[in-house]
């Protein structure tokens, strides 16, 4: 009986963990018809006064949105950036404008292409940490955001 007690409650607790980690790396926020899925962000690198944002929005509206404007409380200067291979070379530029959500997609910010560059860090981020901020919709209007910090490799497969 001890034995089945025993069994039981590591199986809760593993359980437990399961769903916790998902909840955690699978958070949505809503703003009107707009969906914000998953943000997360690299760890700086060593010495790095820069770290980057990366999240998914759906638009479930019937028009356009577009996304104009990030802060974080963690850096003076949130930019809306790109990177795009020009040549031989990968640059990266912000995006005058903001990007466009058109209505039914959902538009991707992830590493080597649309994502969100927090500059001017005042202390780097580490795993396990969270950045707060908001992010700023010309129709739906601004929400907070907490992007979930992964280690400094993550999304690169």
């Amino acid at each position: 009986m001890k034995l089945f007690k025993e069994i039981t409650f590591a199986a809760a607790l593993t359980l437990g963990a399961v769903f916790t980690l998902s909840d955690a790396r699978a958070h949505e926020i809503k703003i009107g018809d707009i969906v914000i899925g998953h943000p997360w962000a690299r760890q700086s690198p060593m010495g790095a006064d820069v770290a980057a944002g990366f999240l998914t929005i759906t638009n479930n509206g019937k028009e356009e949105d577009r996304l104009v404007k990030a802060t974080a409380t963690i850096s003076p200067t949130v930019q809306i950036h790109e990177m795009k291979m020009e040549g031989d070379v990968m640059k990266m530029a912000e995006i005058p404008g903001g990007i466009v959500i058109p209505p039914g997609a959902t538009v991707e910010l992830k590493p080597k292409s649309l994502h969100i560059m927090f500059m001017g860090l005042n202390a780097p981020v580490k795993e396990g940490e969270a950045i707060t901020g908001t992010l700023t919709f010309e129709k739906a209007g601004t929400v907070d955001i907490d992007y979930d910090v992964m280690a400094p490799n993550a999304g690169m497969d």
